[in-house]
């Protein structure tokens, strides 16, 4: 191993905290400050904009959590982060394939799940830290199945009508926009639907709609 290399191993990783849960930060910033982790937990806090501000910051990792209940998108934060040359890993309360994939779509490097052990937290911020992604198995399994998730195969006019649907349009602003029938429009969604459903992805109700959307990318996150 070269000096710089061992310098690399040898460095404690500064690294923030942000979950909207106080008794998870601070377990979290117990468990993270333990001396085998040579991890040193600079900032434990409950909402974003103080992160901005905050004396420590710049760190080299932050750990936020992906539902952050405020009004900055994922997607916003994690550049936010990166325009400062900081690493993102994603904390989240499930491991499901579409939440994965959107967490790292983002641009996090990985997601722990909140059901996860330490130690695979752990791996993730110092890989985080040298610019690597870690991902512990669960996270690994539904990033395959994301992979190899069926493929609805929607047609043209079938995708344009879930995609415009998926805006909160009404099925009348739908067929406006496509310049065709309501009926028509409301035969594209309903396909479309149906052959998600086939697929193994419920798109039955318009919140199940806007979050695939937003996972798919047709519109941009909340």
């Amino acid at each position: 191993m070269t000096t710089a290399g061992a310098e690399t191993r040898r460095r404690r990783v500064r690294v923030a905290l942000v979950d909207d849960h106080l008794l998870l930060v601070e377990g979290l910033a117990a468990r993270l400050s333990a001396p085998r982790a040579r991890i040193e937990v600079v900032a434990a806090l409950t909402d974003w904009a103080p992160l901005l501000e905050h004396p420590a910051f710049p760190v080299d990792v932050v750990v936020v959590e992906f539902g952050l209940e405020d009004d900055v998108p994922f997607e916003t934060k994690v550049q936010q982060l990166g325009e400062r040359g900081v690493a993102a890993v994603a904390l989240a309360r499930t491991r499901d394939a579409a939440t994965v994939h959107a967490a790292l779509s983002a641009g996090a490097l990985t997601l722990v799940p909140k059901s996860e052990p330490a130690e695979h937290l752990v791996a993730a911020v110092h890989a985080a830290a040298d610019g690597r992604a870690h991902h512990s198995p669960g996270v690994q399994e539904a990033l395959d199945a994301w992979a190899n998730r069926a493929d609805p195969t929607l047609g043209r006019q079938e995708l344009a009508a879930l995609q415009l649907y998926a805006q909160g349009r009404s099925v009348h602003e739908v067929a406006l926009h496509m310049a065709t029938t309501d009926q028509t429009a409301k035969s594209y969604i309903k396909r479309g639907r149906r052959k998600y459903r086939a697929a193994g992805v419920d798109l039955g109700t318009k919140l199940l709609l806007r979050r695939h959307a937003i996972r798919e990318g047709w519109i941009p996150p909340e």
